[in-house]
């Protein structure tokens, strides 16, 4: 057994930067043996693995992308809004946040997944609604200049992602990749500002604060990590939400109360979706939400615009997200994208 799994099942000793490029190299070269991707994810996803495994395992993944630094465009003053999936199915809040905050005229990079315990995830929402994810830095640059917001494609996380999901094929890697998962918002590599992400699972909070303030650290952005009592991996208007920030190795924490910011009361059956999500999420781009769910919308795409510095007055970000959804500047963004995708395909 690779002495990586070796001492992630054992939880005896911490696995180090050398173990993980081993691990990753026999990976990349077909040579591990039957069973030891599905061990390694089912003991991560098990349980969080210690800071130091953490640390190296983080650092093994950054070391190993190929040098794309030289030359690449920059996404100033952009931000990220990404969960850690998991907790309650809702509508896609993040993506609906996303696309309000950039019709604020915050600028936006979003990445994102397919669905984990949602119907639709980020990726499964924009093919739906014909929105195409860029592929490469270039495209997403030109993207974001065109339109205030890019969706970033799968290139922005290691490759050895996609080795994994296929080498535990035809087991299931949403049922193993719990741990991708949660770690997934910090393996991205994309140059924005600031990132917010909301984590659903409370046990995971130790590790990912780890994660999140050795991000910040090592890529100079801002890092923000929401959680609340629904286990709803983003910021919700009826109840109150503890953030903590990373920023310049320091950290900070807020609350932001619902009710102290004039939002209304609901229950997490407001965030759930419809027979149609896309459907869902396009009322609530055009103010015909649920009003727990705009309300959900308008404080992600409000502390977007907080964390892109766009503005430092809460209420004032508030009404900027629901004037975008009742002039209908959102849903125009929307046909924006869409146009945009249609003509790079003709």
């Amino acid at each position: 057994m690779h002495d990586a799994v070796a001492a992630l099942i054992a939880q005896d000793r911490p696995v180090e930067a050398p173990q993980w490029h081993s691990f990753w190299d026999r990976l990349g070269d077909g040579a591990l043996r039957r069973g030891e991707s599905v061990a390694l994810l089912a003991s991560l996803s098990t349980q969080m693995p210690g800071r130091a495994t953490l640390t190296a395992l983080l650092d093994s993944l950054a070391e190993r992308r190929p040098e794309q630094r030289t030359g690449r465009p920059e996404f100033d003053g952009a931000v990220n809004i990404v969960g850690t999936g998991g907790g309650p199915s809702t509508l896609n809040i993040s993506t609906a946040a996303a696309l309000t905050a950039a019709a604020m005229g915050t600028r936006v990079v979003k990445t994102g997944s397919r669905a984990y315990t949602s119907r639709l995830g980020s990726l499964d929402l924009l093919e739906r609604l014909g929105i195409e994810t860029t592929s490469t830095y270039e495209q997403t640059h030109d993207m974001l200049e065109r339109c205030g917001i890019a969706f970033a494609g799968p290139f922005v996380y290691p490759a050895e992602l996609g080795l994994l999901a296929r080498s535990v094929l035809p087991l299931d890697i949403r049922r193993l990749g719990r741990f991708v998962n949660a770690v997934g918002p910090f393996l991205a590599d994309m140059p924005v500002a600031a990132q917010l992400t909301g984590i659903s699972d409370p046990r995971l909070v130790a590790g990912l604060r780890h994660a999140a303030e050795h991000t910040a650290r090592r890529t100079g952005r801002s890092v923000w990590l929401a959680t609340n009592d629904t286990g709803a991996d983003e910021l919700i208007g009826f109840t109150t939400n503890l953030v903590r920030t990373y920023e310049g190795g320091g950290e900070d924490e807020f609350t932001l109360a619902g009710a102290a910011l004039g939002l209304r009361p609901g229950t997490v059956s407001d965030l759930r979706p419809g027979d149609d999500p896309v459907k869902d999420v396009l009322d609530l781009l055009a103010g015909r939400g649920r009003p727990a769910a705009e309300d959900a919308v308008c404080l992600n795409a409000a502390a977007l615009a907080v964390a892109g510095r766009l503005t430092g007055d809460w209420h004032q970000a508030l009404r900027g997200a629901r004037a975008v959804l009742t002039d209908g500047s959102a849903l125009a963004l929307v046909d924006r994208l869409r146009r945009a995708t249609e003509v790079a395909h003709a």
